[in-house]
């Protein structure tokens, strides 16, 4: 898949612009609740499985979905589940590339090196917003200061447009801790 192209430069931006739909269309609705402890729900599934649900995927999977996956029995349906899983959010089906599924674990790989604090960076609000929402418009970062925020870093992620989200939309994330876990104030507002 390296070093391949897609036929047609003309494919590319209705490919992109189709991927950012696709991943908002099948993303969960926002949820405060961080990853682990209860709310995981496939503590009996294989471990490659496990880590899937509750990782590579868990901020996109539908409810719907993640209970259709929760119910197989055996592997093989899993992993057929899984292959269906990415075609269906696939931009470009007549591709060998499945651009959005690389899109996906491109945004998980820059969430861990960019948002890890004391959890991987996928864990954290500003790995989850990256991962579904893709790289905020502009970034705005203001440095401990003591008029609000606790005297507490902050940084404030504009979108100028999500579907399914007001225009010109603002998260406000503050590193509460001082330990660069930044935590989402402003959640996405409809």
């Amino acid at each position: 898949m390296a070093g391949s192209k897609i036929k047609g430069s003309s494919l590319l931006p209705a490919a992109l612009v189709g991927l950012g739909l696709c991943i908002l269309a099948q993303a969960q609705p926002y949820n405060s609740e961080r990853p682990g402890g209860s709310s995981k729900v496939s503590n009996n599934l294989p471990l490659q499985y496990q880590r899937w649900l509750d990782q590579d995927v868990r901020w996109i999977i539908t409810s719907d979905e993640r209970a259709v996956f929760t119910r197989l029995s055996n592997n093989a349906d899993r992993d057929q589940f899984v292959e269906k899983f990415w075609l269906r959010r696939d931009p470009t089906p007549n591709t060998t590339e499945n651009e959005y599924k690389e899109e996906h674990y491109r945004r998980i790989a820059y969430a861990n090196t960019h948002f890890a604090a004391e959890i991987p960076g996928w864990e954290t609000d500003r790995g989850r917003i990256y991962i579904v929402y893709g790289p905020p418009d502009g970034i705005k970062i203001q440095p401990a200061r003591l008029i609000d925020d606790f005297g507490k870093p902050t940084e404030l992620w504009h979108y100028r447009s999500i579907p399914g989200y007001e225009k010109d939309m603002d998260l406000k994330f503050i590193d509460v801790c001082g330990c660069g876990d930044y935590r989402l104030v402003t959640p996405p507002r409809n």
